[in-house]
């Protein structure tokens, strides 16, 4: 059965990326929103949502926690009607559409050592590692491939020709990959935000989380450098890209203590603008 409905996901995920794409940019922008808001709340667990709204902030009411999830299922739709546009983004509307601020840290990073980029699924987070390799960063990205192996094999060769070619795929194996690269001299971007059963339990809005202490490996290994990068989208098409001041980590700090430093600051971007961040994943399982 679930072969069944894999395929027929694939055929619509194929039918909708046909639309989206004649519609142009803006109109189908407006309609993914729509289509989010009318069917995503079928797709994935209120009680989840609910849940983890009520973990990050328990004084929400009722309507504040619909409101939050209604207008994270609008982006959750636009993000998927911004994946045929992926390569135009790459070719043009980087320039167009979203705004990067504090860039140069981009170039210091191009002429120094490779960092760690941290952020989180904020916006389109497709966009970030995206800008970073346009500027001429080296760069890979871990990521986690779609279990739906039929839609996967239209994302992976896109991530990998417009957003990072350098796609890592989540595990043990990707980490020793990641490694290699960066003895290479090539950065990394991972989201931290994910729970990962092979990570610690980190506090995480005062709840412990699986967290991952891949950075915090990484920083304990090479003595380098935390770069955090968030993304906002506003007024509906556009989007915000900065870069924050890197993280100090003091030496003697161990994963644990690193990782819940990180933990802070993804808090602290999610209480900006909680509705543009993913809520459906079962955080704090």
């Amino acid at each position: 059965m679930k072969s069944v409905r894999y395929f027929f996901e694939y055929i619509l995920i194929v039918a909708l990326f046909g639309l989206f794409k004649m519609l142009g940019y803006r109109a189908a922008s407006q309609f993914g929103c729509f289509l989010g808001k009318t069917f995503g709340p079928f797709l994935r667990s209120k009680k989840i949502i609910r849940n983890n709204l009520l973990k990050f902030d328990n004084s929400l009411t009722p309507e504040e926690v619909a409101n939050i999830s209604n207008e994270m299922w609008g982006n959750y739709g636009r993000i998927l009607s911004e994946y045929p546009f992926i390569s135009s983004f790459r070719k043009g509307y980087l320039d167009k559409y979203i705004i990067i601020k504090n860039k140069e840290k981009l170039e210091e990073i191009k002429n120094g050592q490779p960092v760690v980029f941290i952020s989180a699924h904020f916006s389109n987070f497709e966009l970030m590692a995206m800008v970073i390799e346009k500027a001429g960063v080296d760069l890979s990205a871990i990521y986690r491939p779609l279990n739906n192996k039929m839609v996967n094999s239209i994302m992976e060769p896109l991530r990998k020709k417009y957003i990072c070619k350098n796609q890592i795929k989540k595990g043990i194996n990707g980490v020793r990959e990641s490694l290699k690269f960066f003895k290479q001299g090539v950065s990394i971007a991972i989201m931290i935000d994910q729970r990962v059963s092979e990570g610690e339990k980190i506090n995480f809005f005062s709840h412990a989380a699986h967290t991952t202490t891949i950075p915090a490996q990484f920083v304990k290994k090479f003595g380098c450098k935390i770069q955090p990068v968030h993304i906002e989208r506003y007024n509906k098409i556009n989007f915000k890209i900065t870069f924050d001041e890197q993280i100090f980590i003091d030496e003697n700090a161990n994963n644990a203590s690193i990782s819940l430093k990180l933990n802070q600051w993804l808090e602290n971007k999610i209480r900006k603008n909680p509705s543009q961040w993913i809520w459906t994943h079962d955080r704090w399982k």
